[in-house]
């Protein structure tokens, strides 16, 4: 099996001072051989973000790693500014026939674990996509599979079922609570803050959709992926450290309301037929409900903590 002799990244940044140079650290060992086309899209980070970047890429092993830096003046949302980079390597790809990896600036990666990843990828001749292992800093799993999401998932969600049974596949069918993260697959949708694709794949299922500034952007993506006729699998052989989360709390409240009308473009976009979309118009005012729900408890949190930090 004749593995490529380069491969492409693009990360998207915003307020990652904290994790960028870790992940930015770990890419060397984790390619301790090939070519790098490292695309960084920074979306307007006044944390010092750009500062760490700037001096970091400096210190890549040259001529290996070929860095280009994309300063947005305003946050043009993540997946806005990760198309920006996807456009980039669509157009070098005119030269250069070399998959792209789909990294999150939280994430670090162990030694090797890029090689092993382009192996999976290309072992078998229908795999598009492949994601690795999801795992925190203390080695635990983290539950990073989904199946598509459908109307009755949204129901079992917003009733609480879900959680009422987490290991159900009737209940949590959405987000796999039958599986186990442990065993090799081909799944609907791993989370996309680590997914290698080839080169042919990524031109196919083409730019992410940007009507979904952050969440189901990924969703929608691996969608087409499968559209296409290409395979997604999941390979527990392959772990990442991945710090779940962090970019996203840093805006709690958008992402809560952002989360929710995401969901609704995507059952509004997927719609097939008369029924479909009469459960959308449904489907419409309960996410928006839901989102405000959600928002007055985290209010009720922030407002809560200050009452504690004020008598403390």
């Amino acid at each position: 099996m004749l593995l490529p002799d380069a491969i492409a990244i693009i990360i998207v940044t915003f307020h990652n001072a904290g994790e960028i140079a870790r992940c930015l650290h770990s890419l060397a060992q984790a390619e301790p051989e090939r070519n790098i086309y490292l695309f960084l899209i920074d979306n307007a980070s006044t944390d010092g973000t750009r500062e760490i970047i700037q001096t970091l890429i400096t210190r890549l092993p040259k001529p290996r790693f070929n860095v280009e830096f994309i300063l947005n003046e305003k946050n043009l949302g993540f997946t806005s500014a990760l198309n920006q980079g996807l456009t980039r390597y669509f157009a070098m790809r005119a030269n250069l026939s070399l998959p792209v990896l789909f990294l999150n600036p939280d994430t670090v990666l162990p030694a090797n674990s890029l090689p092993a990843l382009l192996e999976k990828l290309y072992a078998m001749p229908d795999t598009g996509v492949v994601a690795p292992q999801l795992i925190y800093e203390d080695g635990r799993i983290q539950a990073s599979c989904r199946r598509f999401p459908t109307h009755w998932d949204l129901f079992c969600e917003l009733a609480g079922l879900s959680r009422l049974f987490p290991d159900s596949q009737r209940w949590n069918r959405w987000k796999m609570g039958d599986f186990d993260h442990r065993t090799a697959a081909e799944v609907d949708q791993p989370q996309g803050a680590c997914l290698l694709a080839r080169p042919e794949t990524a031109a196919q299922a083409g730019l992410w959709d940007e009507c979904f500034p952050i969440f189901f952007s990924d969703v929608d993506w691996c969608r087409r992926v499968w559209q296409k006729g290409w395979k997604i699998r999941f390979e527990p052989s392959v772990q990442i450290i991945h710090a779940q989360g962090v970019s996203v709390q840093q805006v709690r409240a958008s992402a809560i309301w952002g989360s929710h009308l995401s969901f609704w473009r995507y059952l509004r976009k997927n719609e097939r037929n008369w029924r479909e979309k009469s459960l959308n118009w449904i489907c419409g005012p309960l996410l928006i409900v839901a989102a405000c729900v959600r928002l007055m408890a985290h209010w009720a949190k922030l407002v809560k903590r200050g009452f504690h930090s004020m008598v403390a």
